[in-house]
């Protein structure tokens, strides 16, 4: 990947999933990112979602906004592909990200039986296809898809061609993966990359790791993973957006411009 400080950066809505959206329109626009994504799904039962159903006030003044800013949403999130997962259920949701102009919807597996599991993701997958959209597979440490060599396999399964990986820093860390890894995935399966920082150490349990990942991450360049190193493994078509959920005193805008600075340093660097 060629590196600049003026690579497009985008926003993930888990930065600061307390912002709502038409706000993190505004809060995107006005920090200097380039794109935006979405929590339109709960990633885990309990967790913070917006819900804005095509028609709707809130989705028309998320359109409005949008078009006012000149701000374009990415991706949405966050859904798991579990052993109950139907993927005709995500139809209203899909409708509504692609009519906010969405492209991808970032996915992690957790289904024991894989033949069921890629099937689904392909079934996915095609519904998206429907709605102009493309579908992104996350590994995580507690998740049956544990790894980004195991996801590259599940997306090479379902042999859809909008069907993609997500690498994560700190997800493809605490699964034992590295650059060298990145490297090795076919360049058209990786369609989005997330920048955050952490120690060295991996936590000691599950539970910690998803500590970790929750309310754990540093900004770029604060901890010890091998971002440059990973910057550099991705392909050049690879969209970048930063992931490193607000927990301190800061405001949205200072951890946001923060986090952004930290990341420009990186691909400067």
């Amino acid at each position: 990947m060629h590196t600049s400080p003026d690579w497009p950066l985008g926003l993930a809505h888990f930065t600061c999933i307390g912002v709502s959206p038409v706000d993190l329109v505004r809060l995107a626009a006005g920090t200097g990112c380039a794109a935006l994504g979405l929590r339109l799904y709960p990633a885990f039962p309990g967790a913070p979602f917006y819900e804005l159903p095509t028609g709707s006030d809130a989705f028309r003044a998320m359109r409005r906004a949008l078009a006012d800013e000149g701000m374009r949403v990415h991706d949405i999130e966050f859904v798991t592909l579990g052993e109950d997962f139907v993927p005709a259920s995500l139809s209203g949701m899909l409708e509504a990200a692609a009519g906010l102009g969405a492209r991808r919807l970032s996915v992690c597996g957790d289904d024991a039986d894989r033949p069921r599991l890629v099937a689904r993701f392909a079934e996915l997958c095609d519904l998206a296809a429907g709605f102009g959209m493309g579908v992104d597979l996350e590994c995580m440490a507690w998740r049956r898809v544990a790894s980004l060599p195991d996801a590259v396999r599940v997306v090479e399964a379902a042999g859809r061609s909008n069907g993609g990986v997500l690498v994560d820093a700190l997800h493809l860390s605490r699964t034992g993966g590295s650059p060298e890894d990145v490297r090795a995935v076919p360049a058209h399966l990786i369609r989005h990359a997330q920048l955050c920082d952490a120690p060295a150490e991996r936590p000691g349990s599950a539970d910690a790791i998803i500590q970790e990942a929750r309310a754990g991450r540093l900004a770029p360049g604060e901890g010890a993973l091998p971002l440059a190193a990973l910057v550099a493994a991705l392909p050049a078509t690879t969209s970048l957006s930063i992931e490193v959920p607000i927990t301190g005193a800061a405001s949205p805008e200072e951890h946001v411009r923060a986090n952004l600075a930290a990341a420009r340093r990186l691909l400067a660097g």
